[in-house]
């Protein structure tokens, strides 16, 4: 692919579902301008000036969260970190690296088969039963827009033989991408051992993730239709609270487990530019707050001394 950016634009019908039984019941959007280029490793290093703070810049709002980072997500520049590089479990938040190693081959409209393996993720499941067969494209999309760990599971299996073997892709991609601190060990993020990642690494991975019109078109759903093979259809909600809270957020993913607490990975896009933030080891209470506090400071309020390209 040329190193320019090919410009995708996709109408609210191109964000419905195409496959049978699965439509959003939202009313018709205007474009949503989703941009697709090399996915290079970003320049997500540490700022060089107050580099050893717990919190940099000082003038910034702040998180709960034990780690976190924000950048801007067309050049990779950070703008806030705190404890960026400090290694921790990331829960759901993987997903996004799940999603792009799933889009490396293989078409949306393959059929999946799942088996009993495929059901035994606990507790956010969708209820899979062996022997029922899937798109791609619905599971892929209830993973992204309900964090549904059997659709995760049930993809990562068909796409590589093996939860195992995904996780050899998701390693390799890790890398490929520049995240060298990050080793998983399943599709869906549940606790493993020697599963674990950092805010900065997860920048990366969310830096490649926000450039494929896929995990964007998915990520932005407040709401999909879902088909089980018996017929029956439900309404899966999305699992980010913000993309109805703020209207400049347009993704990306969520996540949680007791060791990793609340984990969310922010895309959020005005006029003023566009970011992404990553929060790790926070909780129910400050997460989304603390994201709309930060993106209001860097879109909406930032001062000149941190104006963009400054």
């Amino acid at each position: 692919m040329s190193a320019h950016r090919l410009f995708i634009l996709l109408s609210a019908s191109a964000a419905s579902f195409a496959f049978t039984g699965c439509a959003t019941p939202e009313p018709p959007a205007p474009p949503v301008e989703i941009r697709r280029a090399e996915l290079a490793p970003p320049p997500v290093a540490a700022p060089p000036a107050d580099g050893n703070r717990q919190q940099w810049p000082g003038i910034s709002p702040g998180v709960f969260a034990g780690s976190a980072i924000m950048i801007d997500a067309r050049t990779g520049r950070v703008l806030y970190q705190k404890n960026a590089d400090q290694i921790r479990p990331v829960a759901s938040t993987q997903k996004l690296l799940t999603a792009l190693v799933l889009l490396e081959r293989g078409s949306m409209s393959d059929r999946v088969r799942i088996q009993a393996s495929d059901t035994t993720c606990e507790p956010v499941k969708l209820g899979l039963r062996a022997g029922e067969v899937y798109t791609k494209q619905q599971l892929f999309a209830a993973m992204m827009v309900k964090s549904s760990n059997d659709a995760a599971a049930a993809l990562a299996r068909h796409h590589s033989g093996s939860v195992a073997a995904f996780a050899a892709e998701m390693n390799r991609k890790a890398h490929e991408l520049g995240a060298f601190q990050s080793h998983f060990s399943n599709p869906h993020g549940l606790p493993a051992e020697g599963q674990h990642s950092t805010a900065r690494d997860m920048a990366k991975i969310s830096f490649a993730a926000y450039r494929e019109p896929s995990i964007r078109q998915y990520a932005r759903m407040k709401q999909i239709a879902f088909q089980f093979a018996s017929g029956r259809t439900v309404m899966l909600e999305s699992t980010n609270k913000l993309l109805t809270r703020d209207p400049s957020v347009n993704g990306l993913k969520t996540g949680y487990t007791a060791a990793s607490g609340r984990c969310l990975v922010t895309s959020a896009a005005t006029g003023a530019g566009e970011v992404i933030l990553v929060q790790l080891g926070s909780n129910t209470r400050n997460i989304f707050n603390d994201a709309e506090a930060l993106v209001d400071w860097r879109l909406r309020r930032s001062s000149p001394e941190y104006a963009w390209g400054g």
